[in-house]
């Protein structure tokens, strides 16, 4: 495939110490001997090897700069690659792409240089959606799970998978086109335990995909509770800065505050609302329609509790209104004489939920938001909420990507079939149909079974110049 040379700027467009323009095609050598001076002509150098001198337009030095070469295959984009490195500053970068740009290079669209690395068989598709996922990641874990899939961690999964599949598909159809010679005696029995097998490893992966979006897009909390409790409080020791204001008046916080916070590897998105309670003030009562809002949307209720304050009505409101959702109850101010006990907030969960086993496994910690007290514990329970077991990215594959899941979902359907039909005893080739809806349905993944617009939608979502 011949595409023709493009440059972006690939670093951020900031002042910094260096910033670096990259030109892939097949003129990137030809073009760097155009706007290069140094002591050697870099397009006659050899791979991987860098060069000190300056970009020049008609004769006059734009900037001093390190050039690396880069022949192909053996690069990002698997095409000949030209990177420059110049002082960093929006303006001298931006004068170097134009000098670039000025001997017929195009601007490369967003995420082109990743589509070409794809569509050179350098990565598939998982392994290209991987890389935005490591410039984006936000902690620990969505760092280590997207260098995993960078390095062909779902690639691996789903090769195997759709291998055996076709392994199957291959023999039904040789053994329909030669009956004489193949026999498919007992074959549907043999096939019915392996597609269970396949089928296991799919669900594996789409259960994953709940802890994968966590890993990646952060848990969704609320932080919800009287006026007064300790919740702006709390959002600040998290946070740990000064977010919130915090008063001794009730119903200061009006609107919601929204803090991203890192706890123990994970990331959470957290939005402190306004106290909930029966109110006459019309601005207040609007925050409050509005944390009742965000309850309904949110992955985590964190419920602060002033324990040293007797529960009322509206306790006993904001219950409801949490009940069935995942909740987390802070009894705050436990460095002051309580009143409240876990006894007493079971009892009122008790009385308005249904299910005794969720009603009875609702964490519940004795916290001081003031002196920065429990929220090790709480820490650790959020952990254990999110994440099913200790995570330790040797082995284990995480779906973080709704396309994937969609996939493999799909996929997991048609295998289905194909055990329905066997226990159905209907013809073989039935099973051959099923067998190629799930073998192109995990193809999406990959990149194997896609079409041209849907890779273009993908891709333009990157950053350009990556």
């Amino acid at each position: 495939m011949t595409l023709d040379t493009i440059a972006a700027i690939s670093t951020g467009m900031s002042h910094s110490g260096i910033g670096i323009i990259r030109i892939t095609g097949a003129d990137s050598f030809s073009v760097i001997d155009k706007i290069y001076k140094g002591k050697k002509r870099l397009s006659k150098e050899p791979s991987h090897t860098i060069h000190y001198g300056h970009i020049v337009n008609d004769g006059e030095m734009v900037d001093e700069v390190l050039v690396s070469i880069l022949r192909a295959p053996r690069t990002f984009t698997g095409e000949d690659t030209v990177e420059i490195h110049c002082h960093g500053g929006t303006f001298v970068v931006t004068k170097v792409l134009e000098v670039v740009l000025k001997t017929g290079v195009r601007v490369a669209a967003p995420g082109e240089f990743t589509k070409r690395a794809f569509l050179n068989g350098k990565m598939d598709l998982s392994q290209a959606e991987a890389v935005m996922d490591v410039i984006q990641a936000q902690n620990e874990y969505a760092l280590k799970s997207s260098l995993g899939q960078l390095k062909g961690s779902v690639k691996g999964k789903i090769k195997t998978i759709r291998e055996k599949i076709i392994y199957y598909t291959a023999f039904i159809e040789t053994a329909l086109d030669n009956p004489e010679h193949i026999s498919v005696e007992g074959f549907g029995e043999m096939l019915y335990k392996e597609v269970e097998g396949l089928i296991r490893a799919l669900k594996q992966l789409i259960d994953s995909a709940d802890n994968g979006r966590v890993l990646k897009e952060g848990i969704q909390t609320v932080i919800v509770g009287k006026p007064n409790v300790g919740k702006s409080s709390l959002l600040n020791v998290l946070a740990g800065k000064e977010r919130a204001i915090v008063t001794e008046i009730a119903g200061t916080t009006r609107d919601a505050l929204e803090e991203q916070i890192q706890l123990d590897g994970l990331s959470l998105q957290i939005i402190d609302t306004a106290g909930i309670r029966e109110t006459a003030d019309r601005i207040e009562q609007l925050g409050v329609n509005k944390a009742k809002e965000y309850v309904e949307n949110s992955d985590l209720i964190i419920y602060v509790v002033d324990a040293s304050r007797p529960l009322d009505k509206d306790d006993h409101k904001i219950c409801q209104l949490v009940y069935d959702k995942k909740i987390v109850v802070l009894l705050n101010k436990s460095d002051l004489t309580t009143v409240v006990t876990r006894e007493l907030l079971q009892e009122i969960f008790f009385q308005i939920h249904s299910n005794e086993e969720q009603r009875n496994n609702i964490p519940m910690i004795d916290i001081s938001a003031k002196e920065e007290e429990g929220i090790d514990e709480f820490s650790r329970t959020i952990k254990k909420m999110f994440l099913k077991k200790e995570i330790s990215f040797n082995e284990e594959v995480f779906i973080t990507n709704t396309r994937q899941k969609e996939a493999l979902i799909k996929a997991y359907e048609s295998l289905h079939k194909v055990m329905e039909s066997i226990a159905n005893q209907l013809p073989e080739d039935f099973y051959s149909i099923d067998l190629m809806d799930a073998y192109e349905a995990l193809g999406h993944i990959t990149g194997e079974s896609i079409g041209e617009d849907l890779i273009d939608e993908i891709f333009s979502k990157f950053c350009v110049g990556k």
